[in-house]
């Protein structure tokens, strides 16, 4: 293991130590934030995620962002590839998909122009500590070539940390919404 990948692998084992804790003290209004900051882009077709283990919950404000244009969650199609998005409601049919998240039974694939991206840490500059798979940081790569594509991460505010280790190949955030406040990348 390199040190770059043995660095990252500590620092995600203390992140998801320290949004343990902060998943179980959730409460219902986790999205708010998220909701005040989708209602300044109504219509702009979005990405959000259905939420495993201890990761914060977008779903009420997606559900809300339903009633005003499109709104997907990702569907990992093939190991090493972008991630695909396809329509989601809350009324959708569900299965599980790789990794345990659920996805739409039938999809109806779409891309979006605003990516709601869980992570397991973040700094204010906008870098993002994922799961290592680098799923969304080929997906933002392969949309931001296409057109401006707004990354926003969604996480605990408790989740903010000093140590989020960097590749080259690390696609930064636009914005970060916790569920104390929304926080600009500097």
């Amino acid at each position: 293991m390199s040190e770059a990948a043995a660095r990252k692998a500590a620092a995600r084992k203390a992140a998801f130590a320290r949004r343990k804790p902060l998943f179980e003290q959730a409460n219902a209004a986790q999205a708010g934030y998220l909701s005040e900051v989708l209602a300044g882009y109504r219509g702009v077709p979005l990405s959000g995620f259905m939420p495993i283990r201890t990761e914060i919950d977008p779903r009420p404000a997606m559900a809300e962002a339903c009633a005003h244009g499109p709104v997907g969650v990702p569907v990992i199609m093939w190991p090493d590839h972008p991630l695909s998005f396809s329509r989601w409601t809350p009324e959708t049919p569900m299965v599980a998909g790789t990794f345990g998240a659920m996805i739409p039974e039938h999809n109806d694939f779409f891309e979006p122009e605003i990516v709601i991206v869980p992570l397991l840490a973040f700094n204010r500059a906008g870098a993002r500590l994922g799961y290592g798979g680098g799923f969304y940081d080929r997906t933002l790569a392969m949309l931001r070539a296409r057109r401006a594509t707004m990354a926003i991460g969604f996480a605990f505010a408790g989740q903010e940390s000093d140590d989020v280790p960097l590749e080259d190949t690390d696609e930064p955030l636009d914005l970060i919404v916790t569920e104390a406040g929304v926080i600009e990348v500097a």
